[in-house]
């Protein structure tokens, strides 16, 4: 595999591996994922069979992300996923599950989940959506995305009751604004570059500025907070 799948750059020109780690119960399912990645140029820098372990290794070894199954004997994958991104906010998280089950693929990205792929995908996919959920893309098997965009425009209908004394809202600047629309309308990073005519780079620093001003902690919900405001029709 080529550069273009590692992380960014370092100081001699060379660019570092992408840190994976890979969590499955199951040890011939998780050996071959972690074979594959690791002959596609990744650094798989720890593995784990059970929820608890799980957690205790990706916590002391910080990988950028993780293909995390959601049966997990000992603490629920959602559960891990969770736990996880709480400790490591920059972490991201790729479900690689044999359910399609509507109830699993919502409430993996409730937890923090940045993408959600089957087990029946192939290796080809399985390291491109590595890559792009390592860019901080959203990346769900076709068919899914359109089930969680749907969900954001459920939760949108259900507002957050507002905090006692509640500040007024940030301002946001025009071009964090419209990057925000196109979140909303479900765009990845690297659509929304190439419609703004910027760079991957700026799209993330637009969003996470954006997290920020409002107080937000992940994808989820930013994009509720834009469809509860009418970004996405705009």
């Amino acid at each position: 595999m080529s550069t273009d799948m590692t992380g960014t750059a370092t100081g001699t020109g060379t660019a570092a591996p992408i840190r994976v780690m890979v969590v499955d119960d199951h040890p011939m399912w998780r050996d071959a994922v972690a074979r594959d990645l690791d002959a596609a140029g990744f650094e798989v820098i720890a593995t784990a069979g059970d929820g608890p372990q799980a957690v205790r290794r990706a916590k002391a070894t910080t990988p950028q992300v993780l293909v995390l199954d959601l049966n997990l004997p000992g603490l629920p994958g959602v559960q891990v996923c969770k736990e996880l991104v709480a400790f490591q906010p920059g972490l991201r998280v790729l479900v690689l599950s044999a359910s399609g089950e509507h109830a699993d693929v919502l409430e993996a990205v409730k937890s923090g989940a940045t993408g959600y792929l089957l087990k029946s995908a192939s290796t080809d996919e399985l390291v491109d959506a590595v890559r792009r959920t390592a860019a901080g893309d959203p990346v769900f098997t076709p068919g899914l995305a359109g089930l969680v965009l749907g969900e954001y425009r459920r939760l949108a209908s259900e507002p957050l009751p507002a905090a006692p004394d509640e500040p007024k809202a940030p301002q946001l600047t025009d071009r964090e604004t419209e990057v925000l629309r196109l979140v909303a309308k479900g765009l990845s990073y690297k659509q929304i570059a190439e419609r703004l005519v910027i760079s991957h780079r700026t799209v993330q620093n637009h969003v996470q500025n954006t997290l920020g001003k409002l107080q937000l902690h992940n994808r989820v919900e930013l994009v509720r907070y834009a469809i509860e405001r009418g970004l996405d029709d705009v």
